[in-house]
């Protein structure tokens, strides 16, 4: 018997608030790391020093290198008082980085959709924007490596173009061979996920499990909404004809 064709060669997933819950990663991570510089011998109520951190990250970025030495310099010279700053500084940044070990775990229904579409032969990819080391440690971290197409990953730094330019899709598509209405992008952002890779000419999935601080944005014309990944099975299966 003659099956219908697929109509979908490759699935791409976005990362952060898509595989991995970032929003409640970062919380807790700046949370433990100014815990830890209090610890040593900053004086600053701890609240106060979460908010204002907080707002370094969000004045300065999130890739900005320095977020705790901008937070010694916000509390002044009391908070600081006869300790070295390098060694608040490394505190925080030593707390942080621990806070990977459990914080940086992939979400159930991201691990279960992989492992079901990887089993099934599925191609899988990654469209990131962010840092190209900083994104694919968190690939590794969260174990997500297994169910990928290494030839399928892709980070804005490393392609040149960061979202919601379209054409970081586009590029990706072409990347890997496959037309882009051919693909399908699933993504935590509307306005830089699903809305983008539409006007790229892809199947777009507007994801909302990992509460993440874009969820409630507007659907931004996804093919679909989703908050939970599973629910992607039985849609590859039924509307795109994949044999999953």
């Amino acid at each position: 018997m003659n099956l219908p064709k697929a109509l979908l060669d490759v699935v791409f997933f976005d990362l952060d608030d898509t595989l991995y819950s970032t929003t409640s990663f970062a919380e807790n991570a700046r949370r433990r790391s100014v815990r830890a510089m209090i610890d040593a011998g900053l004086q600053v109520d701890f609240e106060t020093g979460v908010t204002e951190l907080n707002e370094v990250v969000a004045e300065f970025s999130s890739n900005y290198p320095s977020h705790f030495g901008r937070l010694l310099d916000r509390l002044g010279p009391d908070a600081v008082g006869l300790n070295n700053p390098a060694v608040l500084v490394a505190a925080g940044v030593v707390a942080y980085h621990d806070s990977k070990e459990a914080g940086l775990v992939m979400l159930e229904d991201a691990q279960a959709v992989l492992q079901h579409l990887s089993e099934a032969g599925i191609r899988i990819g990654v469209i990131s924007a962010g840092l190209q080391v900083k994104q694919a440690e968190k690939l590794i971290r969260i174990e997500a490596l297994p169910y990928l197409d290494p030839t399928a990953i892709f980070f804005s730094d490393q392609v040149g173009v960061s979202k919601p330019n379209p054409k970081i899709y586009t590029k990706a598509c072409e990347f890997v061979g496959v037309a882009p209405e051919r693909a399908l992008y699933v993504g935590d952002r509307p306005s830089h996920d699903a809305a983008p890779a539409r006007v790229a000419g892809m199947q777009t999935v507007h994801y909302t499990g990992a509460g993440g601080k874009y969820g409630g944005e507007s659907d931004g014309g996804a093919h679909h909404v989703l908050d939970d990944l599973r629910d992607l099975i039985p849609i590859l299966r039924e509307k795109y004809r994949l044999a999953v």
